[in-house]
């Protein structure tokens, strides 16, 4: 489908949206006829389907572009067995690039044995919110674990990553507040930001000086600030200079958060995350938002900050106070995987060498990897969402399974190929990877 078909498909459907309005305004004219009043209630129930609505027509156009350029969608294939550097989709094996089990904490036997002790202790859920009568011991446990982790007074943990975000931003700031944050910034933060009601602006994506002449400009205007950067971005596979951040953050008298979901386990030569790999004092950021899905092989997110920051949204945040507490297995097994990562930091190393190796492998085939610093995440820029479709399917035949990024979560120019790098992937496994991406790229 080219721009033209796009653009006729478009014409059309604000041709229909004129037509239904018109009709609209007909059925409110006194003195027409029952017939044109039945064809006008028609009109109006057409209005309230969901196929009329402009997301479904993305859907769905987004369908048309792949079945005319005959791309298979390489999205929701189902996949059996553990999450690992391996799968295993319609019986056959594949290496995995396309999963967040960083450390390979996900299927590992001692976890998986203290999330099934939880199950038969607590049964499979909290059954209730945590303030109401969801609370058990490993909520509170694994709280406690992960504030001394990150040094701080206490921790929130929530039933959802991107929920945390979303409430936490959304209740602590308000209108008068103003919300500012990387271009590049996750959606929870995007979405919690204007749920919250304030002023929300970005800057250029890890530039502190922009961030800086920003609030230079406009600090004086509102009253509480929050800047919000992540530890390393899980599309581009960078990370910002945590310290600029924290002092431009301390010169303005704003808050700063800190979302470690893809940085915790990762970064540092013990895997705590970006204030131990740029030796920052972790009283200096005021929330550390993590999640638990990734390397702590569970599900959730967590803040860890003051104890009046925990206070606060133990009691007033509605994604903690109106939601059912963390599956009392999948915190302990958060904690276990907590646990194993302060226990065994030579898993963290090996995974510093898998994902060095992949980014100087690719560098070498002559891939784009953009601004990858090559710490678990490195995308290979395709230049077009067809072609990382393309790719993507042609490396799943190969045995090989990556998650193709298309706009609009990227520009279409950096439409890409992301791979995740875990601890457990071999290094032929790489190897092979990256050479079949480099005969790929070649043509």
């Amino acid at each position: 489908m080219g721009l033209g078909d796009t653009l006729r498909q478009q014409l059309a459907a604000n041709a229909l949206k004129r037509q239904l309005d018109r009709a609209t305004d007909a059925a409110a004219t006194p003195g027409v006829s029952e017939a044109q009043a039945a064809a006008s209630a028609q009109t109006r129930s057409a209005r309230s389907r969901f196929e009329v609505m402009p997301q479904y027509q993305q859907v769905r156009l987004m369908r048309e572009l792949g079945e005319t350029l005959r791309v298979e969608s390489p999205f929701f294939r189902v996949h059996d067995g553990i999450a690992g550097a391996t799968t295993q989709i319609g019986g056959r094996d594949y290496v995995n690039f396309a999963n967040y089990s960083y450390l390979g904490f996900a299927g590992d036997p001692v976890i998986a044995s203290r999330a099934k002790a939880a199950i038969d202790r607590y049964g499979t859920s909290a059954s209730a919110s945590r303030i109401v009568a969801g609370e058990r011991p490993v909520h509170r446990e694994l709280e406690r674990a992960l504030a001394a982790f990150y040094e701080t007074d206490d921790c929130v943990a929530f039933v959802s990553g991107h929920a945390t975000n979303v409430t936490v931003i959304g209740s602590l700031f308000g209108p008068g507040d103003l919300i500012v944050h990387d271009a590049l910034a996750h959606n929870s933060i995007v979405q919690g930001a204007q749920l919250s009601g304030a002023k929300r602006l970005s800057f250029a994506h890890n530039d502190w000086q922009a961030l800086d002449d920003l609030l230079t400009r406009v600090r004086r205007e509102y009253r509480n600030v929050l800047i919000a950067i992540e530890g390393l971005y899980s599309m581009d596979g960078d990370l910002p200079d945590l310290e600029r951040f924290c002092e431009v953050k301390e010169r303005h008298g704003a808050f700063l958060l800190v979302d470690e979901a893809h940085s915790l386990g990762v970064l540092g030569a013990t895997g705590r995350g970006i204030r131990e790999h740029c030796g920052v004092a972790s009283e200096r950021v005021d929330l550390w938002m993590g999640t638990m899905s990734k390397t702590l092989a569970g599900c959730g997110g967590f803040i860890a900050g003051c104890q009046p920051l925990a206070d606060m949204l133990r009691n007033l945040a509605p994604g903690f106070l109106y939601s059912v507490g963390l599956a009392p297995a999948l915190a302990e097994a958060s904690l276990a995987a907590l646990e194993a990562l302060i226990a065994q930091p030579e898993r963290v190393a090996r995974l510093r060498e898998r994902g060095h190796q992949f980014l100087a492998e690719a560098r070498a085939a002559g891939l784009n990897v953009g601004t990858s610093a090559g710490y678990a995440v490195v995308p290979v820029i395709a230049g077009s969402s067809v072609k990382a479709a393309q790719w993507a399917n042609a490396l799943f035949e190969e045995g090989i399974n990556v998650q193709p990024i298309f706009y609009p979560a990227v520009e279409e120019k950096a439409a890409r190929l992301r791979f995740f790098i875990c601890s457990t992937h071999e290094a032929e496994q790489i190897s092979r990877t990256v050479a079949a991406v480099a005969r790929l790229a070649a043509g």
